[in-house]
């Protein structure tokens, strides 16, 4: 079966790339509201003409495209997620060729959100086209959901999963976003950490006021907030707000077996990044600190004077902003509490502003569906992939594992230096080639099981 849907995907090759290079075209910028209805609209009749039951699902803000193609109850259901929203383009000056003006140059194709996430569910779209085009059907029933505001944070996933779970039920899901490894070597995630982020508030005087004349005499809040993060992190590393590592859930002997299988980056990133030591502890192997512990981050601290030169002010308020990386079982609202329990006790003064926090996820290794998307992707690319037990960023796969009671797994698509987010956004060409073929592996092996034994 593979071989004849990847010799279409060959053939095919040019025409695809020219397909998503006139997606990416089109704007579709959810913290601006620019173009984002437009291109949901395309992507239904895009659905539409591929046989799909499919339309926008509304929200208090911007709408998701969810679409259904049922070929046998009898067969597994996979949802596959992404989102059509792109982030803002600037810096414009920064860009060598315009964002929404797609070039292909060096073997990759050029535009904002061609990596993230546009190309990949396009990739994703052209997998279920190439099953329809040489098989004449799916191999699996598939609903297909994309969401408008993932860029912004997903502040209506969660109500629209619980509002919409009976028209969600399946039996995995399948996200295709994010970078493969450094090295090009395709990777399986089974999870995700969250965050709470949050600012530190701390107030001095009604006003700024002349360093000699009060200096000793009004408090500073800068040094107030200095003091007081002094006390949430100690001079090794560990996280000393209490209450906040002690849940966490240990690494278990699979995860840790899978992790020593993982190539050694740290020498890499040391070199990259122009640093001779990881953060602490010390001690911490380097994929641990990324899956397996909270961590806790200063993002910035303002106040005062910043300007060039030097002026002798004693500032009236002070921010920090923070995030925490949270590992299961820690949510937000919890480690948000431990946070102002800590604040009340050593800094009563200071303020804790709560921004927004996302629950971590993670599907066990076990799931009968791991050994089913490995085989894909080797099918589909020559090589065993990496698994990932988590990562260290943030995705809203607790809206599947939690609400929904799904195993979520994230394969990704794009080169590690895709510049999301970034100036010169980019997808190598052989990545969207290879992802189009993964993406119909992944659903010609589903469609080797049964309902039944997807349950095993």
């Amino acid at each position: 079966m593979n071989k004849a849907l990847f010799d279409h995907i060959d053939t095919n090759a040019d025409e695809f790339v020219a397909r998503v290079m006139d997606y990416v075209r089109h704007p579709s910028i959810s913290a601006h509201d620019i173009g984002i209805r437009a291109v949901a609209g395309m992507l239904v009749r895009h659905l539409e003409g591929l046989g799909f039951e499919a339309g926008l699902v509304e929200t208090p803000g911007h709408p998701f495209v969810l679409g259904r193609f049922d070929v046998d109850p009898a067969r597994p259901t996979v949802l596959l997620y992404g989102h059509y929203d792109v982030q803002p383009p600037d810096p414009l000056e920064a860009w060598i060729s315009p964002p929404f003006e797609p070039a292909l140059r060096d073997g990759r194709i050029w535009a904002r959100g061609i990596g993230d996430n546009k190309g990949q569910h396009f990739a994703q779209l052209l997998a279920i086209e190439t099953h329809l085009k040489v098989h004449g059907t799916l191999p699996c029933n598939v609903i297909f959901l994309l969401e408008g505001e993932e860029e912004i944070g997903s502040p209506q996933i969660a109500n629209f999963v619980k509002q919409n779970a009976d028209r969600l039920q399946a039996d995995l899901v399948v996200t295709s976003d994010g970078p493969l490894h450094e090295s090009g070597q395709p990777v399986i995630t089974f999870g995700v950490r969250g965050v709470a982020s949050f600012d530190l508030l701390a107030k001095g005087a009604s006003r700024d006021v002349h360093s000699g004349n009060f200096g000793g005499v009004v408090p500073n809040p800068i040094w107030t907030l200095v003091q007081l993060l002094a006390t949430m992190k100690d001079a090794d590393g560990n996280i000393t707000v209490e209450g906040i590592t002690e849940p966490v859930i240990p690494a278990t002997n699979l995860e840790r077996e899978v992790i020593s299988r993982l190539p050694d980056d740290e020498t890499a990133v040391k070199a990259d990044l122009a640093i001779d030591e990881l953060d602490g502890p010390r001690d911490r192997p380097y994929w641990d600190r990324l899956m397996f512990h909270p961590t806790l981050t200063i993002n910035g601290i303002s106040g005062g004077y910043n300007g060039p030169g030097s002026k002798t002010v004693l500032p009236n308020q002070a921010i920090a902003k923070c995030d925490i990386r949270l590992v299961e079982p820690l949510t937000p609202d919890y480690v948000f509490e431990r946070v102002e329990a800590h604040v009340a006790r050593f800094a009563p003064e200071v303020e804790v502003i709560r921004h927004n926090g996302m629950l971590p996820s993670k599907t066990p290794l076990t799931s009968p569906f791991a050994a089913p998307l490995i085989a894909a992707v080797k099918a589909a690319r020559s090589v065993d992939p990496l698994l990932y037990p988590t990562v260290g960023g943030s995705l809203p796969d607790y809206v599947f594992t939690k609400i929904l009671d799904l195993p979520a797994f994230v394969i990704p698509y794009a080169n590690a230096d895709e510049a999301n987010h970034a100036p010169n956004e980019n997808l190598e060409v052989v990545r969207f080639i290879d992802g189009i073929k993964t993406g119909a592996a992944v659903l010609a092996e589903l469609g080797k099981l049964s309902k039944s034994e997807a349950k095993d």
